[in-house]
Order: structure tokens, then sequence, then C-alpha cells
């Protein structure tokens, strides 16, 4: 059984590690790959949405005679990962709560 991993999540997870450093596509998919199962195929739309929406920016560098497409978050970029990473707290929490008993008594119809 696999958790579904949300549009938000893989926003976020993407800001997060282009938050650290610059990535270009494979790479920033390989290090996707080390946390979730996730294809280039399901990245590379990900990764345009969230240049439309202007938490991205691209540029392009020179390796072995190819150009290597860069995705580099921008300051909207890391305003949205805040906004995320709350949201996901908050969520993580929640669960945390139900899984591991947290706050366990609180129930009013006890």
């Amino acid at each position: 059984m696999k958790i579904q991993i949300t549009a938000d999540l893989l926003d976020g997870m993407v800001l997060a590690i282009l938050e650290h450093k610059d990535y270009y596509g494979y790479a920033l998919t390989q290090r996707m790959q080390s946390a979730i199962t996730i294809s280039e195929s399901t990245m590379y739309p990900v990764l345009r949405r969230l240049k439309k929406d202007g938490y991205l920016t691209t540029y392009d560098q020179p390796y072995q005679g190819r150009n290597r497409r860069y995705y580099q978050i921008t300051e909207a970029g890391k305003e949205h990962l805040q906004c995320i990473r709350k949201l996901w707290n908050d969520y993580k929490n929640s669960l945390d709560s139900v899984f591991y008993g947290l706050g366990e008594g609180e129930d009013k119809d006890e």
C-alpha cells in the first residue's frame, strides 16, 4: 500500500529541495526519488506549473556540449513554501494525535 502524495505536497517538496540549491530537471527528479516514488513524466508538469505560478525561475547552463535547464526558487516560491510547511505541520500534528494517541482523554463524548 502506498499513501498518495497530493499536488500541494509535491509542490512543497520541490520548493524545499530548491530552497537549498538549484537543480537541473533530471537531478531534481533523482533527489525526489530518494524520498518518494515519482517519475520524470510526473515531475516536469509540476515544474512547469510552479514556474507558471511564479514560484520558480529557470536558467540554462552548458554541460558537455548541451544545455541543462536549472530550476531556482523565487521569493514568491519561498513564501509559498512557508505556507505549505505550516499547512503540513498542522495536518501532520492532527494525524499524529490520532495515530499516536496524543491528547487522549480529550473526547467530549466519553
